[in-house]
């Protein structure tokens, strides 16, 4: 939401900033299913979606570049 209502020449710096905490949010999901606080099939699925969001981002900062 950030990016999106933020003028052109911030868009960049809050989508760099997303993709950081979706970095965060990968490493933090791994941990879970590390320690055992997940299971194998969420581990899989939220590593799906979190796949997704990241090829989303990456397109966005591309046309934004």
């Amino acid at each position: 939401m950030e990016a999106e209502s933020a003028k052109r020449d911030w868009k960049e710096q809050a989508l760099e900033k997303v993709n950081r905490k979706l970095g965060v949010a990968k490493l933090l999901i791994r941990l879970c299913n590390d320690i055992k606080i997940i299971d194998d099939k969420k581990y899989f699925a939220l590593t799906e979606k979190l796949l997704e969001i990241g090829r989303m981002i990456g397109g966005w900062m591309k046309a934004v570049r």
